[in-house]
């Protein structure tokens, strides 16, 4: 795919959870579009990793934070502000998914340990730096969701609840923000070639019952779901807000 400008120069931006993955895919490309990117995950080796990758010296900044735990969280936008002065945007990226195959037999550490990760860190994220951005008079939120925030899918019922939250706090948080000039949307892929899902995408007769579900004829990779992601961190997507982006080959319109 030929690169596209995002217009992107110079912007500030806090990727959760890009130590692998769409996450950094995310901090890659936005390094490529010269933004200053700050990154957060739990384990200090693979930040570590992910920098050596990213080889973008005093554009990139990496922070070892657990999203669902406010002074860390705090800590991860202090010591971005304090490094490059401002935040423009924040994309949610961090998730789980711990296979569940019954939600009603769930125990409660499963459900909370889900929630916590998924939706939990995702507010305390969005409310730290909503204030931020409230006191700047501009900026923009998003968070990955999934389409199984919409569709039932087996062993992905609490994932999916999660999700669905995520984007029901996109709405409200886009009408809370909006008159501080701040977008929050969201982007909901299907299933994505990562170490996240290769579980299911590295065996051949799982993967060919998943494609039959995707008019396209394929998962998506990555960048198909860092490219909605950066669209909504531009100026290009100033009037859209309280939206979620469907990236998904089709699969919920059948």
């Amino acid at each position: 795919m030929d690169k596209i400008s995002y217009d992107l120069e110079g912007k500030v931006v806090v990727v959760t959870g890009a130590s692998r993955g769409i996450g950094l895919e995310l901090a890659k490309n936005l390094i490529s579009q010269k933004a200053k990117v700050a990154i957060c995950g739990r384990k200090q080796e693979n930040l570590d990793a992910a920098l050596a990758k990213l080889d973008a010296g005093d554009n990139v900044l990496a922070i070892k934070a657990h999203i669902a735990r406010q002074e860390e969280i705090d800590t991860l936008f202090d010591t971005t502000i304090d490094k490059f002065g401002r935040l423009d945007v924040l994309i949610n990226n961090v998730g789980i998914n711990l296979l569940t195959a019954s939600t009603i037999e769930t125990e409660l550490p499963m459900w909370q340990k889900i929630i916590d990760t998924n939706l939990m860190g995702t507010f305390v994220c969005s409310r730290r730096a909503g204030q931020i951005m409230k006191g700047q008079k501009k900026g923009k939120i998003v968070s990955i969701s999934s389409i199984a925030g919409r569709k039932a899918a087996p062993g992905m019922g609490i994932y999916g609840i999660a999700k669905a939250g995520i984007e029901m706090l996109t709405k409200v948080l886009a009408s809370e923000l909006a008159p501080f000039n701040i977008q929050v949307n969201a982007v909901a892929p299907s299933m994505v070639r990562t170490d996240f899902s290769k579980p299911f995408w590295s065996n051949k007769d799982i993967y060919d019952q998943i494609i039959k579900t995707i008019p396209l004829g394929r998962i998506a990779d990555p960048i198909d779901v860092v490219h909605p992601v950066l669209f909504l961190c531009s100026d290009a997507a100033r009037f859209i807000t309280g939206q979620t982006i469907i990236v998904d080959g089709g699969a919920t319109v059948i």
